[in-house]
């Protein structure tokens, strides 16, 4: 298993290596960055899986960075390191979107008890999203095994769901009617591949706007079926 990677913005080497020494100690991958600049250059190159932020850096300081860093397509959780007692500092960090802050001195114990905490955080935030899918007014939670269409709910039987769930979990992949077949109700049913066209034509009639003019669910003539997002 790949150790989770720890970015630690910090322009002062010895508290740099402090908290350098406090990561790797407990198995966590660490990597100095001297400035916001440097930071930044990190940050694209290895997208980290957490960042501690000094938010007096030399050239652009930890608030720049922090704003640049969520103007970013991925979510990168973020902790600010302070040794400002300006209570302003830490809500205009929190505002533009850490995570959390550490004030100095600080003990290595806490420090790494709040990053564990907060990939904690990130981690069921992640698991939360990749089980809801969303398409405009169609919603998918696939853990619940629930739909809803405009806010209300989708009475589904479990084939239906399970069908609906694969098409929509590979948005513009197209299934073969045997593969389906396969993949849902878990056998090869030979011969019988309008099993599926039954089911999608019940799905179309309860998740379509116009089930004659499918939006979602499209039919790859001689082939199959595939979920348009």
């Amino acid at each position: 298993m790949a150790h989770q990677h720890i970015l630690i913005v910090e322009d002062d080497k010895a508290i740099a290596a402090f908290v350098q020494t406090a990561l790797e100690r407990e198995g966590f991958a660490a990597e100095i960055a001297p400035s916001g600049e440097r930071a930044l250059e990190r940050v694209t190159a290895a997208l980290p899986d957490l960042i501690l932020l000094d938010l007096m850096l030399p050239g652009a300081d930890g608030l720049e960075v922090c704003r640049a860093i969520r103007r970013l397509p991925t979510y990168i959780p973020i902790i600010m390191l302070t040794a400002r007692d300006d209570e302003v500092d830490k809500i205009v960090g929190l505002e533009l979107g850490a995570d959390d802050y550490v004030s100095k001195p600080f003990k290595s114990r806490e420090l790494v008890a709040r990053v564990r905490a907060i990939l904690r955080l990130a981690r069921r935030a992640n698991y939360q999203a990749a089980q809801l899918l969303q398409f405009g007014p169609l919603m998918i939670n696939l853990e619940g095994r629930s739909v809803t269409l405009n806010g209300d709910p989708v009475s589904l039987t479990p084939k239906e769901f399970d069908l609906l769930a694969l098409l929509a979990s590979h948005p513009g992949r197209v299934f073969g009617r045997d593969t389906l077949l396969e993949k849902v109700w878990g056998y090869d049913y030979a011969g019988e591949s309008r099993t599926v066209d039954v089911h999608i034509q019940r799905l179309r009639q309860k998740i379509e706007p116009d089930p004659r003019e499918p939006r979602y669910l499209l039919t790859a003539r001689n082939i199959g079926y595939k979920f348009e997002a």
